[in-house]
């Protein structure tokens, strides 16, 4: 495990999980939404973000946790081929609804760990229902499909429930 693909829903407790795997394994983390947005919350040009993201590619280990551009697979794609190990979180929905409200409610008092600067929670909250809407139309069994193919020669995890994600990294990690 030293070039991981986090990546699922949103509100599926990628980030969460993502930071208790860096701090059991010492990797580096890099949360997409942090190299996605500038300090003022505005979106950088693609070409900057392809550049960061190519740079991480590049490193020995890393812990990359999103999807990137919803518009843009092809920075996923690269992930998928770069990572040695993929964990997918694949949580039922009424959950992943569920972790985004409590994600707004919470963030009405403390910005959300790991939110990027400038970004407003209300609008993050609004972006994060509008994607999950349409998920079902991109994270199906073509999409699982295609995750293990993309997997041959790598570990892949698929978490699907909050038990699994609890232990996790407890149950992975040595």
């Amino acid at each position: 495990m030293k070039k991981v693909a986090v990546f699922g829903k949103p509100g599926s407790g990628k980030s969460t999980l993502s930071k208790q795997l860096a701090e059991a394994t010492g990797i580096e983390l890099h949360a997409l939404d942090s190299i996605l947005y500038q300090q003022n919350g505005k979106e950088v040009d693609r070409e900057c973000y392809e550049d960061t993201h190519n740079h991480i590619l590049t490193t020995d280990t890393w812990i990359i946790e999103g999807f990137g551009p919803l518009n843009s697979q092809e920075s996923f794609n690269k992930r998928l081929e770069a990572a040695d190990t993929l964990i997918y979180i694949d949580l039922p929905y009424p959950i992943t609804y569920w972790f985004v409200t409590k994600r707004f409610l919470k963030g009405l008092f403390q910005k959300p760990e790991g939110w990027p600067e400038g970004v407003s929670v209300v609008k993050g909250t609004l972006e994060s229902y509008k994607v999950l809407k349409l998920c079902p139309m991109f994270w199906n069994d073509r999409f699982m499909q295609r995750i293990e193919k993309a997997s041959v020669n790598k570990s892949l995890y698929v978490i699907r429930s909050i038990a699994e994600l609890n232990r996790f990294v407890g149950g992975h990690v040595q």
